[in-house]
């Protein structure tokens, strides 16, 4: 496939990377020559210096014949008009771009219509973000939730503990702890290594454990494998942007909610805005203030500004002060990596929530979901099977008679209303959205091959 991507940020330079290597001819174009040269040197691609809409610069880095367009620049009116520009003047079949501004957001339906601004598909950083934390904090305790076939299925990672049910003991006795709830172990990683979890696996404490049940059946798998921690209740957020403000919108009206902003004016107007939420003005670093607002008393201390750094730092604050848990909004991936096995909890990834949004767009084959895990290095897929014996590998046969790539497995399969944790004697059929885990990505298109319709002829 012959992508073009504008912008060599963060966004842009993850996703190059996630593509390359991939049988993709990728074209990264930005401004920054240093930027575009350093990428280049890493990775085989082409790079083109200049301005992403204009149609010059798109002709140059072939747009005539390019498959797909994902403008993820730091800017939204350049994101736009570059999808305009591809369309009107390049005819590109899909065009993809990153929009952040709340104001653009809110009107998506009545702009991005038929031709008048020819996107194919929106990517809101803020609004993947703000999804992931609340479903961190309604099950509390995970390190990560992601959703399959709208919601019925789930795919948890979480930490295993000392008293944990199941810790010490082999993953074939998950049945007999719970006989009438089935799940399925997708993968396990032991001191950052994928292990291939089998029947005769053995758990061991800090085992980072990712496993597929009903959503339904989430805390219950969960209280196998650590004591299951209470619900959250009091919740503080440092940070009043988009963020932080629509995590407050969720939140308020389960929980109970603080946030402190350091704008005055930004913080009179998420008061307005907000119903139940309580909003301060003041500096999340501020030991005076965390202790005035009860710190030690906080279920979560969220904190996501757009200062890395100080994200970190008051969250370290919150931790030493008494909060209970931590979650940190991260974007430099070496951060993120730092944080891993620190006193803080979990970090978040804008990066990463884009980079899976963008991934399940780029697939091939009917691949409805796509998710970035273990900070790029694994991948979960919702996979729609199609097609009969004849035309499919995958339909109309038993999963232990797929021939899965390395390290891949099918964990569930969602049919109509019906969630079916997958054993070696299921059988797909067509239509089944299959949930498959890669504990290395680099065979994805081993799997899209896998869920392709081949014609046949007569």
């Amino acid at each position: 496939m012959k992508i073009i991507i504008l912008g060599a940020g963060q966004v842009g330079g993850t996703l190059a990377e996630n593509l390359v290597g991939e049988q993709n001819e990728i074209t990264l174009v930005d401004l920054n020559s240093d930027k575009l040269r350093e990428l280049q040197d890493k990775m085989d691609l082409q790079v083109v210096t200049g301005h992403g809409s204009h149609p010059d610069v798109l002709a140059k880095a072939g747009a005539e014949d390019a498959d797909m367009l994902i403008a993820v620049t730091s800017d939204d009116a350049t994101n736009m008009l570059a999808c305009q520009i591809a369309f009107t003047v390049f005819d590109t079949p899909t065009k993809i771009a990153r929009i952040r501004s709340e104001q653009i957001l809110k009107y998506k339906e009545k702009l991005f219509h038929n031709q008048d601004i020819p996107v194919d598909h929106i990517i809101a950083p803020e609004q993947l973000v703000t999804k992931d934390i609340a479903r961190l904090i309604n099950y509390p305790g995970a390190l990560q939730v992601r959703e399959f076939a709208g919601g019925k299925i789930s795919l948890v990672g979480i930490k295993a503990y000392y008293g944990g049910l199941l810790v010490g003991h082999a993953l074939s006795t998950i049945r007999d702890h719970i006989p009438n709830i089935d799940t399925r172990v997708a993968a396990i990683y032991r001191n950052g290594r994928p292990i291939r979890p089998l029947g005769t696996t053995v758990i061991e404490a800090d085992d980072e454990v990712f496993f597929l049940a009903a959503t339904k059946h989430i805390r219950a798998v969960m209280s196998e494998l650590q004591k299951l921690e209470p619900a959250y209740k009091r919740i503080m957020i440092a940070g009043g942007g988009h963020i932080g403000a629509g995590l407050a919108r969720i939140l308020e009206n389960n929980h109970q909610v603080k946030i402190i902003e350091r704008n005055p004016k930004r913080a009179e107007l998420i008061a307005n805005d907000l119903d139940k939420t309580l909003v301060f003005v003041g500096d999340s670093s501020d030991t005076e203030l965390l202790l005035e607002e009860h710190i030690d008393q906080m279920d979560v201390f969220i904190a996501v500004t757009n200062d890395d750094e100080a994200n970190i730092m008051s969250a370290l604050l919150a931790k030493k002060l008494g909060a209970r848990k931590t979650i940190v909004l991260v974007q430099r991936g070496a951060y993120h990596d730092l944080i891993h096995g620190s006193e803080l909890d979990i970090a978040v990834s804008p990066q990463q929530a884009t980079i899976s949004a963008l991934l399940t767009h780029v697939r091939k084959g009917d691949i409805v979901n796509v998710y970035s895990l273990r900070r790029g290095a694994a991948e979960a897929i919702e996979a729609v099977a199609h097609g009969d014996e004849q035309s499919s590998k995958v339909v109309g046969r038993e999963i232990q008679d797929i021939k899965l790539p390395p390290g891949t497995t099918i964990g569930a399969i969602v049919r109509g209303e019906e969630v079916l944790i997958a054993h070696s004697t299921t059988v797909i059929q067509s239509d089944d959205h299959v949930i498959l885990f890669l504990v290395d990505k680099k065979y994805i298109h081993q799997v899209e091959k896998l869920f392709a319709v081949s014609a046949i002829f007569f």
